[in-house]
């Protein structure tokens, strides 16, 4: 038998409380006075206390009335939350927290095929290097990059990081670049990011460039923009930038690819898993993805170990 007395008298005794009124509780509850007063009494009989201290017509709360109150009203707003949660759940928006990079590239040139397809669905599209705190943040889905072990978010796998020089063509002609040592010799953006020491090392160069001054750039988007100018050489994922390769905007003059051992996920907390919107854009991505397989090596779209 459970402990728990009638949700109803429950119900009753906390809009009562919380109004320190009983006509008062009744209008919110669509009820009699003479009804929620009835509920009220059977719980007192239940508890064996009495919840309110009844004096010329009016009541207050009693002292195990003002005990249970916060409890009680805190019980109900967990509820409404949880009710109003589900509600948000079937909201029209979808909102994607992704790296600036990925959110800038790949992702917006194709976030317009999702809308789409789900034109029911609108998108909000966040972008930041920063990890989106989901307790905090209103955001459904992210888009990050790491290990994929994440405690109580569910990961699905995208593809793994990779990056591989890339620059201007004007900027190889000049600088004569034939050979994975010439970079040794010539502007490279975020010269110092320990990623370089893994490209030359995978490009059979295995001593570590030495440290130098240059450009420190935020994003991939950024470097690209420097890239296109002519200031430098940067690591950047080829599979973001296929218009600028393709059309010979940018180029890349190896085939060596580093891989850090890291991989892009889309995450999102394991109790939404099945919601409709989060469900949806988790199909379409990996749809997507699906498309680029024959632009990296098939390696890449291994899952890590």
């Amino acid at each position: 038998m459970s402990k728990l007395p009638p949700l109803a008298a429950i119900r009753a005794f906390e809009a009562a409380a919380r109004l320190q009124n009983f006509s008062r509780a009744a209008e919110e509850l669509g009820l009699t006075q003479a009804a929620v007063s009835y509920q009220i009494r059977q719980l007192e009989t239940r508890l064996g206390r009495s919840l309110f201290v009844r004096e010329k017509g009016r009541v207050r709360l009693s002292e195990t009335g003002q005990r249970l109150l916060p409890a009680i009203s805190g019980a109900f707003t967990a509820m409404g939350d949880a009710f109003a949660a589900l509600t948000s759940d079937d909201a029209e928006v979808l909102t994607i927290s992704a790296a600036i990079t990925f959110g800038g590239t790949w992702l917006s040139a194709r976030i317009g095929r999702f809308q789409l397809r789900y034109p029911d669905l609108a998108v909000r599209l966040l972008m930041s290097n920063d990890l989106v705190d989901f307790d905090a943040a209103n955001v459904d889905v992210a888009i990050r990059t790491g290990a994929g072990r994440w405690p109580g978010l569910r990961a699905d796998f995208l593809f793994r990081s990779h990056v591989t020089p890339i620059c201007s063509p004007a900027f190889r002609d000049t600088n004569g670049i034939e050979r994975p040592a010439d970079l040794l010799h010539v502007e490279r953006l975020a010269p110092n990011d320990p990623w370089w020491a893994g490209w030359f090392a995978a490009a059979g160069i295995g001593t570590p460039p030495p440290r130098r001054q240059g450009i420190e750039l935020d994003s991939q988007l950024q470097e690209a923009i420097a890239a296109q100018g002519g200031f430098g050489i940067a690591l950047m994922t080829p599979l973001f930038w296929r218009p600028e390769l393709d059309s010979g905007r940018l180029v890349r003059p190896f085939e060596t690819l580093y891989q850090p051992g890291m991989a892009n996920f889309l995450v999102h907390p394991e109790n939404r898993v099945g919601v409709r919107k989060i469900e949806r854009f988790r199909e379409w991505l990996h749809e997507e993805m699906a498309m680029d397989r024959q632009l990296v090596p098939e390696p890449l779209w291994e899952p890590l170990a």
